[in-house]
């Protein structure tokens, strides 16, 4: 990590403030597994707040509070993940990948030996699993250090802000100034999305 951060430090002056600001990077890593998948997509589009209410619901109905398995969540009927607070869409994701992994077709257990692209042509395979989410996934579950989510609305607002943009960067612009970043992308971005003081992303 200390590499990383003198690297970016050094190829980028308002990165290097930003770090300076926000500390030592403190970032919370998750399991490369199927529970912090299905975490993921209850996180979509909502507060960490809500969201962390419907995720432990979900785990009480399915695992009994422990591990969340495929298995657990076959065993749901989509009227009982409505009822926890899923919406229909979310209840059909999850129950997608469910399937999927039961089947051998997503396999968390090898997961971990794909290139970056094949990560995200792996996952973004399963129902509701966009680019953003297997970006997410790769960063803080395989903890993969040169990811840039230039989809992720948190950074393309920070870089707006520090940058002084007159408005949102556009993912080639993004790609652009993150050159001065890599390998190390995926450091930069937490510092960006803790430049806003976000938690989403966590």
């Amino acid at each position: 990590m200390r590499k990383a951060i003198i690297h970016l430090k050094e190829k980028d002056a308002i990165l290097r403030r930003i770090i300076e600001k926000v500390g030592p990077c403190r970032i919370e890593y998750r399991e490369p597994a199927f529970s912090t998948l299905v975490r993921s997509i209850v996180y979509q589009q909502l507060s960490g707040r809500v969201a962390r209410v419907i995720y432990d619901r979900l785990l009480d109905a399915a695992a009994n509070g422990s591990e969340l398995t495929p298995e657990a969540i076959l065993k749901l009927r989509p009227a009982r993940l409505r009822t926890i607070g899923l919406s229909k869409q979310k209840s059909a994701y999850i129950l997608d990948l469910a399937r999927r992994t039961h089947q051998g077709s997503v396999i968390f257990e090898t997961i971990h030996q794909l290139s970056d692209e094949a990560v995200i042509e792996h996952l973004t395979a399963v129902k509701g699993i966009g680019v953003w989410t297997a970006h997410m996934f790769l960063i803080f579950a395989l903890r993969r250090p040169d990811v840039l989510p230039t989809g992720d609305l948190g950074v393309r607002s920070a870089i707006r802000k520090a940058y002084e943009l007159a408005e949102l960067p556009k993912p080639a612009e993004i790609e652009e100034l993150a050159r001065a970043w890599r390998p190390y992308c995926s450091i930069a971005a937490w510092y960006l999305w803790r430049s806003l003081d976000n938690e989403a992303a966590l």
